[in-house]
């Protein structure tokens, strides 16, 4: 397993980030366990997850499993760096969601107590939140910082100007700022190529993709199909969409001899942005062909093929639209 720099930190993780959204919903707690061990020992250092994991409304099942994992001993938390997320909603009250520096506080230490740990490695902002200003969220992250309760700060779902807005205030404050940012990033979904993925180069960020495979659309969808494995409605309604495209994928990854999910895996390994693509495995055979992915080595010819049946928005912006 190759370890890279997350952003222009100095911490080192994986090339591939264990995400545990499966983890209470899909997975049992004991499935979990299993495949929590058995990404570490393949040298998986990257663990993701985040507060509202579980999807019961205040619980945090899944940072819960995952404390649960760590508290084993064994050295589990010592030898990960661990993210979760803020500013979902985990209660009724209107400052239980969002930013504000209130509700980071208590979502900190409500996190901190279901992962049974003193600290979370990677702080991670879930989404934009317009309403506060840059002066409080970086207050309250300072605070964490300096209790040692946080380590790093990182963003998901930003769009490239809130990255600049982020780093601009953080370096007013003479403060490190951002150090990765997790986006929607896939074959089918490029369209933080145009600014996203220039601000992230530009300020030193850590892309981690979220959702590699599409949702499943690139898993080989027309496989399960026919096998008679049920997708999702919304993977229904992308395949109407997307199907040619999907049959010349899946014939080009039967022409490789690899499986449409690890050369989906293996693409985005392969961009130069990319830090660690999240997986998210329900089952051990999941993160088994999930792990095969860093083997694969595509090359120019197959890049270029890849790029031909799910084309980019053509470049940076303002190139890819404005000449």
């Amino acid at each position: 397993m190759d370890h890279v720099q997350l952003g222009r930190s100095g911490v080192m993780v994986s090339r591939l980030c264990l995400g545990t959204m499966n983890f209470g919903p899909e997975t049992t707690e004991d499935d979990s366990f299993t495949i929590m061990d058995r990404a570490l020992d393949a040298g998986i250092n990257f663990f993701d997850t985040a507060n509202v994991y579980g999807w019961r409304i205040g619980e945090g099942v899944t940072e819960q499993i995952v404390g649960r994992w760590m508290a084993q001993g064994g050295g589990r938390r010592e030898k990960i760096v661990l993210a979760t997320k803020v500013y979902g909603k985990m209660g009724q009250g209107p400052n239980e969601r969002r930013l504000s520096a209130y509700h980071i506080r208590a979502a900190c230490e409500a996190s901190l107590s279901r992962l049974q740990t003193d600290h979370i490695d990677l702080y991670q902002m879930h989404h934009i939140d317009r309403q506060t200003p840059w002066e409080e969220i970086w207050q309250a992250m300072e605070q964490l910082v300096r209790e040692g309760k946080v380590l790093y700060v990182g963003s998901s779902n930003f769009a490239g100007w809130h990255i600049a807005q982020a780093q601009s205030a953080a370096a007013a404050r003479h403060f490190m700022g951002l150090i990765s940012e997790q986006s929607l990033y896939n074959l089918k979904d490029r369209t933080i190529e145009l600014e996203v993925i220039p601000a992230c180069q530009g300020y030193g960020l850590g892309m981690i993709p979220w959702s590699p495979l599409a949702g499943g659309l690139l898993g080989g969808m027309l496989d399960k199909i026919a096998s008679g494995r049920r997708a999702s409605d919304d993977i229904q309604k992308d395949l109407v969409k997307y199907r040619p495209q999907v049959e010349r994928y899946e014939a080009l990854c039967r022409e490789m001899g690899e499986k449409p999910a690890d050369v989906a895996l293996a693409w985005l390994i392969h961009q130069p942005a990319v830090t660690a693509p999240i997986i998210g495995p329900r089952t051990m055979a999941q993160l088994e062909g999930n792990l095969h992915s860093l083997e694969i080595t595509l090359s120019e010819e197959v890049l270029r093929r890849l790029d031909e049946i799910w084309p980019g928005p053509g470049g940076v912006a303002p190139e890819a639209y404005a000449w």
